[in-house]
């Protein structure tokens, strides 16, 4: 007897059309271009997961360089004062700290040099 996959073909297909919704054209209807479009933006998606975090540092210090033009100090000097003075503070706080708090960024500036 001869074994049907109907249903289960049916319910991958809906899967992969629901995660195309929104795609233009023939991308949102034809399952097989559905298909590749999906797989492709999935993929791309886990690659722009970790691009993100890249992205994020790389943010942090041009912001952390910046601030630390105004204290005649470069980015790279401060970080090596700041493991001296064994301050343990992350880029992201830094960054956070010379945007929102000046204040309190010069004080650790000043703490440093």
């Amino acid at each position: 007897m001869r074994v049907k996959g109907g249903t289960i073909t049916r319910k991958r297909h809906k899967k992969i059309l629901k995660l195309a919704k929104g795609y233009r054209g023939r991308r949102s209807r034809i399952f097989k271009i559905a298909n590749q479009s999906v797989i492709k933006a999935l993929y791309d998606a886990y690659i722009d997961r970790r691009r993100k975090k890249r992205e994020f540092r790389r943010l942090w210090i041009v912001r952390i360089n910046a601030a630390l033009r105004n204290y005649g100090l470069s980015y790279s000097k401060f970080m090596g004062l700041l493991r001296k003075a064994n301050i343990k503070l992350n880029r992201k706080v830094l960054a956070d700290l010379c945007v929102n708090e000046p204040k309190a960024f010069e004080a650790l500036v000043n703490k440093v040099k």
